[in-house]
């Protein structure tokens, strides 16, 4: 069977809760009837057939060709199979997902992975903000799962983390690992100001030396034995992460935030051993 497809039309004038098509709602369901699902834009209400050309039947395998950034809510609690979009997706990708895969080729907007419980999530491009994060009000963010982004990222990345792993081959913005719980989240570019605002426990793994909060304490110098086992867990993943020249074991530790609990580490890469000379 072909991956059900949804070609995008036209570019929407507002923006698209696409909530409802995920693969289990979608399972055993004819063209019609998925031709026939509502859609909320705004305050209007579209049937699935006016934005979207349809084909394909296997609905564990679905693909959305989008030139647009509005196509918001792609994958929301998506609880198995795979999601790929050709193009760009809106905010708050892969929001609560439980399981599954989601790829996509272009950027994503805000809140992608937004309180993700498990699955893995892969952005060629860009992300917004609150990568990972918690919906406004609430204290707790992404749960579990991996999120792979190939290019940069936005403010707050891990607001609130308390479980799983993100991992960025560019740049992240400022607040990175706020208040963040637990989890890893691993940056090879550089990073904003104020990372790891508040966090209370978990990992920041950084390529480069970040702009640290007064309440960080230097740990010194040290050689983990764990870091070589987490790279190992890279190897699966389509990424640079995957590649062995990019591990290292030797770091500098700083603890905090010492304002919070201070359980948490940033833990920045050395490049070479020091001297004992």
């Amino acid at each position: 069977m072909s991956a059900l497809t949804f070609t995008l039309k036209q570019a929407p004038a507002q923006r698209v809760d696409l909530s409802p098509l995920v693969c289990q709602k979608l399972e055993g369901l004819s063209l019609a009837a998925i031709a026939a699902i509502e859609l909320h834009s705004g305050k209007a209400v579209l049937r699935v057939d006016t934005l979207f050309d349809i084909s394909g039947s296997d609905a564990q395998n679905l693909v959305f060709r989008s030139h647009s950034e509005k196509l918001d809510c792609i994958g929301k609690a998506l609880n198995g199979g795979s999601i790929r979009v050709e193009g760009n997706a809106g905010a708050y990708l892969g929001l609560q997902m439980k399981a599954g895969s989601i790829t996509v080729s272009g950027n994503a907007g805000l809140y992608a992975a937004c309180e993700m419980k498990n699955g893995l999530i892969q952005i060629e491009g860009n992300a917004g903000d609150f990568l990972g994060g918690a919906l406004p009000g609430s204290k707790q963010g992404m749960k579990g799962g991996t999120v792979v982004v190939k290019g940069h990222v936005g403010d707050r990345c891990g607001d609130h983390l308390r479980r799983g792993q993100i991992l960025i081959e560019g740049n992240a913005g400022e607040y990175c690992g706020s208040r963040m719980v637990a989890g890893t989240i691993a940056v090879m570019g550089s990073v904003g100001r104020h990372a790891g605002y508040a966090m209370r426990r978990g990992t920041l793994l950084l390529w480069n030396p970040p702009h640290l909060p007064a309440s960080f304490n230097d740990c010194g110098s040290h050689t983990l034995a764990f870091l070589p086992i987490l790279f190992a867990s890279f190897k699966g993943l389509d990424s640079r992460f995957a590649d062995s020249r990019v591990a290292f074991n030797r770091v500098r530790r700083f603890g905090g935030d010492m304002a919070e609990t201070g359980r948490g580490e940033v833990l920045v890469r050395l490049a070479q051993p020091e001297s004992t000379h």
